[in-house]
C-alpha cells in the first residue's frame, strides 16, 4: 500500500510525469526514475491475487458458497462504484462529469470479483486451471488490435471494438456512445486480472495445510514462476509484447530486460511481479512476529500491546495500513493532489489546471513540478499524514464487528 502511494505522489509531483513523459521510456529516463515506476509495479498484481486468496480464507472459515457469492457481488459493485466516484474526485477534484473516471485497480478488483462470485461454485481444480489458462495464454491475443478514439475529430469505436478494449486491449480512452458523450478511460482491462484473482482464489487453499509444508510450496512456487520470467523474457519468443534489448550500459541493459508490459499485464509481468511477491510470502512464514511484534485486535491501540522494539514498531507501523487497505487507498488519492498543490502554490506555480477536467488539460503548464527527492519526500510527508487516519480506522475496525465495516 505504501509503495503504491510512491506511484501516485510521483504523477502528482515529479515535473516529466505532469508532462505525460513515461519513466520507463529508456530512450529518456534515467535508472533512479525508472525503478521508482518498476518498484509499484509489484502492487496491483498482489492487491489483486491476494483478493481472491482472501475471499477462499472466508470459505474456509465457514462462509457458505452462497454467502460469499453475495459478498463478493455486492462488494464488487461497491468497489466499482467507488472508482467512478471517490477515487475519480480523489485523482481529478473536478465534478465535471464529461470525464467519468479511470478504470483502474479497484474497477478491476471489484469485476473480478463479480466473475469470481460464480467460479467458486466449480471445482477447486477447474477455478486453478481457469485462473492459471488465462495468464498463460492471453498474449495471444495480442496480435488482435482496434483503433481506438483518438479525440473529438476521430470515429469512435463500434461496441465489438470496445468490448475488446475493456475486455483485453486497455489503455484507451472511450466516449460511452459518441463525442461529445462522456469519455472513460480503460487502463485496466479485465483480461488477465480475472484470471489472477482467480488463481489467487485457488491459491488460497495452500494456507490449509502445516506450516511447514506451506512454507516449502510458496518456496517452490515462487522459485518456479520468478525463473520461469527469466527464461522467458530472455528467449523474448511468447510472454510480452515489447521485447528486451541490448543497450548501451549494462545498466539499460538490466532495465530493458525488466520494462515488461503493464496495460494490460503480460504473462512476463505477472510471473516477474507474483513470483518474487510468493517468495516473500514464504520469507514471512519464516520470520513471523512472535507477539511483541503483533497489536491484539482485541486491544488494538492500548498500552500494553504497543511494540518495543525498533523492529516491532517498523513492522505495525506498516501493518497498519494493511489492516485498512480500501481506506488507505481512497485516501492516498487527495493527499497526494493536495500535497501536489500546496507545493505548487508555496512555490509560486500554476494550481488552476490542477483542479480541471482532465478531458480540459492538453498537458500541464511549461515549469510546473518538481525533481524525484521532491517526490520522495512529498510521499514519506503524504504516508506519515495518513498514519494516524489509518491507526484510528484499524481500531474501529478491531472493536466492532458492524457489516458495513467489511466493505471498507
Amino acid at each position: 500500500m505504501v509503495i503504491m502511494m510512491l506511484d501516485h505522489t510521483r504523477d502528482f509531483v515529479h515535473r516529466y510525469a505532469l508532462q505525460g513523459f513515461d519513466p520507463t521510456d529508456l530512450a529518456h529516463t534515467s535508472v533512479k526514475l525508472f525503478l521508482t515506476r518498476w518498484i509499484t509495479h509489484f502492487c496491483a498484481p498482489v492487491f489483486v491475487f491476494l483478493a481472491g486468496t482472501g475471499a477462499y480464507l472466508q470459505f474456509a472459515r465457514g462462509k457458505s458458497r452462497k454467502e460469499l457469492s453475495r459478498f463478493l457481488v455486492t462488494r464488487g459493485l461497491w468497489l466499482v462504484v467507488l472508482e467512478f466516484t471517490l477515487v475519480r474526485l480523489g485523482a481529478t477534484f473536478s465534478v465535471d462529469y464529461r470525464f467519468l473516471g479511470m478504470m483502474q485497480v479497484i474497477w478491476v478488483i471489484g469485476v473480478s470479483m463479480i466473475v469470481l462470485a460464480a467460479l467458486i461454485h466449480l471445482p477447486l481444480r477447474v477455478v486453478a486451471g481457469f485462473g492459471v489458462g488465462m495468464i498463460a495464454l492471453h498474449n495471444l491475443l495480442d496480435r488482435f488490435h482496434v483503433q481506438g478514439w483518438r479525440g473529438p475529430n476521430s470515429p469512435v469505436p463500434g461496441f465489438w471494438a470496445k468490448l475488446f478494449i475493456i475486455l483485453h486491449q486497455g489503455n484507451e480512452p472511450l466516449p460511452i456512445y459518441g463525442f461529445p458523450s462522456p469519455v472513460f478511460y480503460v487502463l485496466y482491462p479485465l483480461i488477465p486480472w480475472i484470471g489472477v484473482m482467480a488463481a489467487g482464489y485457488a491459491f488460497g487453499a495452500i494456507y490449509q495445510w502445516d506450516a511447514q509444508r506451506r512454507r516449502r510450496i510458496l518456496l517452490i512456487m515462487g522459485s518456479v514462476a520468478t525463473v520461469l520470467f527469466i527464461i522467458l523474457r530472455a528467449i523474448n519468443y511468447y510472454g510480452d509484447a515489447s521485447p528486451w534489448s541490448r543497450q548501451g550500459t549494462v545498466a539499460f541493459t538490466v532495465l530493458s530486460f525488466l520494462n515488461v508490459t503493464k496495460y494490460p499485464p503480460s504473462l512476463d509481468f505477472l510471473l516477474m511481479t507474483l513470483g518474487p511477491a510468493i517468495l516473500a510470502l514464504a520469507w514471512f512464514e519464516a520470520n513471523s512476529p512472535s507477539s511483541e511484534f503483533e497489536t491484539s485486535n482485541a486491544s488494538a491501540g492500548s498500552r500494553a500491546s504497543r511494540p518495543h522494539t525498533l523492529a516491532a514498531r517498523v513492522r505495525n507501523f506498516f501493518i497498519t495500513f494493511g489492516r485498512v487497505p480500501l481506506f488507505f487507498y481512497l485516501l492516498q488519492w487527495p493527499t497526494a493532489h493536495l500535497i501536489s498543490a500546496g507545493l505548487h502554490f508555496v512555490a509560486g506555480k500554476p494550481t488552476a489546471w490542477m483542479f480541471g477536467n482532465l478531458l480540459g488539460i492538453q498537458g500541464a503548464p511549461v515549469g510546473v513540478g518538481f525533481n524525484l527527492a521532491v517526490v520522495y519526500a512529498c510521499w514519506i510527508a503524504g504516508v506519515l499524514l495518513l498514519y494516524p487516519l489509518c491507526k484510528w480506522f484499524a481500531g474501529v475496525k478491531a472493536r466492532r464487528k458492524d457489516w458495513w465495516l467489511s466493505y471498507l
